[in-house]
């Protein structure tokens, strides 16, 4: 099988990944035949799981306009995936040329393919680091000089936490990430749910075992209003994605009580 260009040396091609699995259900074109067949089969399983994905990106560009609108003017967007049309930056920086941007991702494509696209841009980057080891994670941050911890941080945790097992202690990662932020700053969390659609939740929790080394952990909502322990929540809490603070009809991919997943946003106060 032809690498392209596009994918860094090292990538195994024979390995689904959430990341590009992701991609490719949004309909990008940073994938490999492993991930669409993954996505297709995820698909089978549960027809209407592109609108999860669309329902997400929706939360996501809701979610850093209003950061930003509260005054937010830099972002670590951990877990940032593969770019697509509404990226972070391109939403921000639409409001205030001067915010800046830095993405995570343990897949090595989405960083490769984030730099990449950021080329000229002197004012938004992206990093290879792990969600499971914080401290790292913070210090190559803080050493790219885009991230200043010393002033508030909008920290988009957007459907990365759900990668996590319950012995990789999410809860605990996101208390890390928050006790190294300044006051004033906003944590953005998606997280895929249990809570309305169980059955749908296990067929995809089994397939994502079986197509990737990387598991999904859908949790319900208790489990995922723990992760903004310490947090202030920002109205209306923690809701279905399209439930949170929904511009227009556009947003609204997915019908109320069909939701397979949660969001919020809090405050550090």
């Amino acid at each position: 099988m032809d690498r392209p260009a596009w994918a860094p040396e090292g990538v195994d091609m024979q390995q689904a990944s959430p990341a590009r699995m992701y991609d490719a259900l949004l309909g990008g074109s940073h994938n490999f035949d492993i991930d669409r067949r993954a996505a297709e089969m995820a698909k089978k399983l549960v027809p209407d799981l592109p609108r999860l994905a669309l329902s997400n990106r929706a939360f996501l560009r809701r979610a850093v306009r209003f950061l930003a609108d509260s005054g937010i003017r830099q972002f670590l967007d951990i877990g940032s995936g593969i770019p697509t049309a509404g990226n972070v930056h391109e939403v921000v920086q639409g409001i205030d040329p001067e915010i800046r941007v830095l993405y995570v991702d343990i897949d090595p494509v989405a960083a490769a393919h984030s730099r990449a696209i950021l080329q000229g841009n002197s004012r938004a980057a992206a990093i290879e680091a792990d969600l499971r080891k914080p401290a790292e994670l913070l210090d190559r941050a803080s050493d790219t000089g885009l991230i200043n911890f010393d002033q508030p941080v909008g920290l988009l945790l957007v459907a990365v936490l759900h990668l996590l097992s319950d012995g990789d202690e999410p809860i605990k990662k996101v208390a890390d990430l928050r006790a190294a932020v300044e006051p004033g700053s906003y944590v953005a969390i998606s997280h895929l749910t249990s809570e309305m659609r169980p059955e749908d939740a296990g067929k995809l929790g089994a397939h994502a075992t079986d197509e990737s080394r990387v598991g999904i952990h859908f949790r319900n909502r208790d489990g995922i209003v723990a992760m903004f322990d310490g947090w202030d929540l920002i109205e209306p809490g923690v809701v279905e994605l399209p439930v949170w603070r929904p511009e227009s009809e556009r947003d609204l991919h997915e019908a109320p009580g069909r939701s397979l997943g949660l969001a919020g946003v809090g405050r550090k106060v």
